[in-house]
């Protein structure tokens, strides 16, 4: 019997969701279960420095938790940079501060205006005068991909066809499509997040638990024991199955 192994999606900054999901680890695994966060911490949601304090918190406390980084989280981690750095994957008329990614409410949430009438290099510069270093150390030392027996936890997916050892950093952050539409099957179940689902949903060949908590929807958190798989609910485990 393998021990069980927990997953988050993406928390998008909503706190109350995060310790929602955290609760409903504990009750179902203890205090020391092992947790996979698959990236995407910040932006959208109100409380986006919160929610890099309790998962620094808990890496501090010595919990047995494991942090990817998602798209957003680089996208934060480059603004802060020195030179500041754009995602080049990014369409041109869009960058971190844009409504759309919600890099502004991620500042807002450390004291910092980002409004539209102030210059990128002035936010900068508030910017890194408010964000602690420890946050900035957690988005730079944040992993890109975490492999076990059977599973290939990643934010957002890999390419068909490719080694695992041989994925890129822009395909596990970045990659819709070409993921999505394969049927193919991997070198192992990959459990991710990225792209929006109504409800967390198994394809047979990967595992979707990005459940739009950016956009007001329920975190969602799962978990795993051998080739078996459950969400977790206040009612307890309900099976995830193809």
């Amino acid at each position: 019997m393998t021990d069980p192994i927990y997953a988050i999606g993406d928390i998008h900054g909503q706190m109350a969701e995060l310790n929602r999901v955290l609760s409903l680890i504990e009750t179902d695994g203890g205090p020391g279960a092992q947790i996979v966060f698959l990236g995407d911490y910040t932006d959208r949601g109100p409380d986006s420095r919160a929610v890099l304090d309790t998962l620094i918190a808990g890496r501090d406390a010595g919990r047995n938790w494991t942090f990817l980084k998602g798209n957003h989280d680089r996208m934060f981690e480059w603004f802060m940079a020195d030179p500041l750095r754009h995602d080049p994957h990014l369409m041109v008329e869009l960058y971190w501060l844009h409504d759309r990614l919600g890099g502004a409410t991620t500042l807002a949430s450390y004291g910092v205006d980002a409004s539209g009438h102030r210059r990128e290099k002035e936010v900068q510069a508030d910017a890194r005068a408010a964000v602690p270093t420890s946050h900035l150390t957690f988005l730079q030392d944040l992993r890109l991909m975490h492999v076990t027996s059977g599973i290939m936890f990643v934010h957002a997916g890999i390419r068909p066809g490719v080694p695992i050892r041989d994925q890129t950093e822009e395909d596990m952050l970045w990659i819709r499509q070409e993921f999505h539409n394969s049927n193919a099957t991997h070198p192992k179940l990959i459990v991710h997040g990225h792209t929006p689902v109504e409800v967390p949903t198994h394809y047979g060949n990967r595992i979707n638990l990005d459940t739009g908590a950016g956009y007001g929807r329920p975190l969602t958190a799962a978990v795993f024991e051998g080739d078996a798989a459950w969400t977790l609910t206040s009612s307890g485990r309900q099976p995830l199955t193809t």
